[in-house]
């Protein structure tokens, strides 16, 4: 795979300000591992291979089992892999990325609100935005993972 464009040397502001959203997350009291498994999943249906690999490369750093990352894309079947906030919290990412599929129903927002407070939830899909964002951006431009890189290198 061929990069595009490197938008991050092309559009430095831009990328800085997705940065800054980021930022916002990572302080916004949400759960590190928590976010970053829902920015996993929505790369996975999405499927944006850089940030699947830099999400899975974070997650085995902070310690979550190779076999959570294993079930992630069939969280549902996982039974008692994912607690109650983490299965609520794929279900949105789900429903909030397949937005033109799902019109995300009530039902997804009651399950959603069950379990996080109403900042939380905003956050939340502040987060799901702007994993889509990060994706599209990675995927039309071909950004290359991580370990191709390191393959490329050798």
């Amino acid at each position: 795979m061929t990069e595009r464009i490197k938008y991050m040397d092309v559009a430095p502001a831009g990328v800085k300000a997705l940065g800054g959203v980021y930022g916002y997350i990572m302080q916004s009291g949400l759960p590190e591992n928590l976010v970053t498994l829902v920015y996993q999943r929505i790369s996975q249906i999405n499927g944006c291979a850089y940030c699947l690999d830099l999400h899975t490369r974070d997650l085995l750093e902070k310690g979550v089992s190779s076999e959570k990352l294993a079930l992630l894309q069939v969280w549902r079947e996982a039974g008692p892999v994912f607690d109650q906030r983490e299965q609520a919290a794929l279900a949105w990412a789900e429903s909030v990325t397949r937005v033109a599929e799902t019109a995300v129903p009530d039902e997804d927002f009651q399950a959603a609100r069950a379990v996080f407070s109403e900042k939380e939830l905003v956050d939340l899909t502040i987060a799901i935005g702007l994993m889509n964002a990060f994706n599209r951006m990675a995927i039309s431009f071909r950004r290359t993972p991580q370990a191709a890189l390191a393959l490329q290198a050798k």
